[in-house]
């Protein structure tokens, strides 16, 4: 039988180490910020395995294709608000890297004090991260995008809510095992819900993005689609499509 001095020394203990934990963990979450996990320098080079969703010809289904991609930071600029803001150049390969590497697009990134924005080869302004990054922390990560016109293309867009999850967490990739990553889980939705019946119409939309601390995006799964089947034939409407990058390097 424990004596109960050293009784009270034990839970004593226990409930300093609980509360060091929880201290340490709360500090850690409250020092980490957006930028932390998206350090952009001129000449970084993120190099991604490319896994595109795409509609054949008839769209009565939906084919992958794989790639290399590669994302090269160029120079800084000045928006048209004065701020700093990186050119990112993408290239493309076939996943042997036997061709050679061709433009594909770019896109551009502006850090700022609070989130790090992303303005894509469509012109879209997503809100990628968000200071602080603390697990269970939202934000609308479309709010820059036109969802809500009747000619916008990106009505799917509308609504999101950003939230972090799994912060300072190990995230398998291709690149090996990153030690502190956070998962960005930005949208999952079918309508109307149920499993795909091709007589009835359904969309789907799925998005997630995972970040790597000091190092950038490490993953990212997106998929938007919609299934018409009126007027015949039945198909996926223009549109639908899929992306998975996974890293393999970078430097």
């Amino acid at each position: 039988m424990i004596k109960r001095p050293l009784q009270k020394f034990f839970i004593l203990l226990f409930s300093l180490s609980i509360f060091y934990s929880c201290t340490k963990t709360d500090v850690l979450s409250s020092s980490l910020k957006a930028e932390n996990y998206y350090p952009i320098t001129s000449r970084k080079v993120w190099i991604y395995r490319l896994d595109s969703t795409t509609i054949p010809a008839f769209g009565t289904s939906l084919i992958t294709h794989s790639y290399h991609i590669k994302d090269s930071v160029g120079n800084s600029f000045a928006d048209n608000t004065g701020r700093e803001s990186w050119v990112v150049y993408r290239f493309i390969t076939d996943t042997l890297e036997q061709q050679p590497w061709q433009s594909l697009s770019s896109y551009y990134v502006t850090p700022t004090a609070n989130d790090v924005e992303v303005m894509d080869d469509n012109n879209l302004r997503f809100i990628k991260l968000v200071t602080p990054v603390r697990n269970g922390y939202t934000w609308p990560g479309n709010s820059y995008i036109d969802t809500r016109s009747a000619t916008t293309p990106y009505q799917y867009l509308d609504g999101w809510n950003y939230v972090y999850t799994n912060v300072d967490s190990p995230y398998t990739t291709l690149a090996g095992i990153i030690d502190s990553s956070v998962t960005v889980f930005q949208h999952d939705e079918t309508s109307p819900e149920g499993a795909f019946d091709p007589q009835f119409y359904q969309q789907r939309d799925y998005s997630i993005e995972v970040y790597g601390r000091n190092m950038g995006l490490i993953y990212k799964n997106f998929l938007h689609w919609v299934w018409q089947p009126t007027p015949e034939p039945a198909r996926y409407a223009d549109g639908s499509y899929g992306i998975v990058l996974n890293l393999i390097k970078t430097r």
